[in-house]
């Protein structure tokens, strides 16, 4: 006897359709870091302030009132205007002009710019190098490992800042002077990578050294899997947690040395200012009146930082497995 189940095409079709598989952001939606995130007012708070600051600053050839980089724009004129909410201030100059007539928002939207991209760019490639080194160190060991982590500790040893100005200062003498300008972001991405690349090598070394001896990396040696795929394929995965973390932490040291080294006058040339460098040309006239041309890139630096900060501090403790 034939079952009429059996023969129902409905059913049958029913039983053959797979599941769909949901997409990232729908796994994105359910996963315990979005709710860790909807449930931290401040990384909300941190993460929209953040969000519209790099928005506004790549957005400043659309938005700003004046081009800071060209100097046909600059009208001395207007130098030394208030903000516009001062008695004197004029339109279409919010927060005010400094000395040579550069308008102070525009001057902080471009010089943001320029302090965002080398914090990206300083991190992009101490990742690179600290990742390739610490696998390296951590898979192989023995003098492979000791060598790195001896140049490592010496450079440890010596204080970031101070690395970053030798660099710095031997990089732009050693370039020509028609290349100075130009190369100037590239110098200070190189600078800050060559110290702050040891902690995420330190960090992959140790965890490679845990994962290395478990079974399924020693399964992969036994067939033969080369050991470049084993380390991108199977061991990295694993280490990429606090990885994460340091990486935005490092994000905001990263604009915090930029403007450093900027304000010691070896960083961004005052033709492409970043907010290190507004600051430094604006600090000689933080006691003669015109204190907007100091204290509004001061704020703008502190907002980024903190905002980088915050979801640092949020990212930290939502990854980490002993705060579940």
């Amino acid at each position: 006897m034939q079952s009429s189940v059996s023969s129902d095409p409905t059913v049958s079709d029913t039983h053959a359709q797979p599941v769909p598989r949901p997409g990232r952001l729908a796994r994105l939606r359910t996963s315990d870091l979005w709710w860790s995130f909807t449930h931290k007012p401040p990384a909300m708070i941190a993460a929209g302030v953040l969000v519209f600051l790099i928005v506004t600053a790549f957005a400043a050839p659309l938005i700003a009132p004046q081009n800071t980089y060209d100097p046909a724009e600059l009208l001395l004129w207007n130098s030394e205007i208030p903000p516009i909410w001062a008695a004197d201030g004029q339109m279409p100059f919010l927060l005010g002009t400094d000395t040579q007539g550069r308008d102070i928002l525009s001057a902080i939207l471009y010089g943001s710019r320029v302090s965002i991209l080398i914090g990206i760019g300083s991190v992009i490639l101490s990742l690179s190098v600290g990742l390739s080194l610490g696998l390296m160190a951590g898979y192989f060991g023995g003098f492979v490992d000791n060598i790195l982590m001896r140049i490592g500790d010496v450079l440890l040893s010596i204080p970031t800042i101070l690395i970053a100005i030798l660099v710095s200062a031997m990089a732009m003498q050693a370039l020509p002077p028609e290349f100075r300008e130009v190369g100037a972001a590239g110098v200070l991405i190189l600078a800050i990578t060559l110290s702050g690349w040891v902690q995420y090598a330190r960090m992959v070394r140790a965890q490679t050294a845990v994962e290395r001896n478990k079974e399924y990396v020693q399964a992969a040696q036994l067939i033969n899997v080369p050991a470049r795929r084993i380390m991108l394929y199977h061991i990295l995965p694993n280490t990429l947690t606090p990885i994460m973390v340091a990486a935005t932490l490092n994000f905001g040291l990263a604009i915090l040395s930029e403007a450093t080294l900027s304000f010691l006058g070896i960083g961004m040339p005052p033709s492409q200012p970043s907010l290190g460098t507004l600051i430094r040309l604006g600090n000689q006239f933080l006691f003669s009146g015109v204190w907007w041309v100091v204290i509004f890139p001061v704020l703008q630096l502190c907002l980024i930082v903190v905002s980088v900060n915050v979801l640092g501090d949020w990212l930290r403790d939502a990854l980490n497995p002993k705060l579940k």
